[in-house]
């Protein structure tokens, strides 16, 4: 797989997310399944969109425990 494949199929996502938290949790489900896939077939993971997974995850969090609050 082309890491410019990759790349293009993130940036579709998140043209596709559209600012809507319910797309954009997709386009993290998307990009957690795409670095899987890479990891399992042993290529190495870009170092960009590591960071971007753990910034997504980390804001996902952080709204999850906004909502939560009374």
């Amino acid at each position: 797989m082309a890491f410019d494949d990759l790349i293009t199929r993130i940036n579709l996502f998140f043209s596709e997310a559209d600012n809507e938290t319910e797309d954009a949790h997709q386009v993290l489900e998307q990009l957690h399944a795409e670095l899987a896939q890479l990891k399992a077939t042993g290529q190495p993971l870009p170092d960009d969109l590591v960071r971007l997974e753990a910034l997504l995850d980390e804001e996902f969090r952080s709204r999850a425990g906004k909502k939560r609050e009374p």
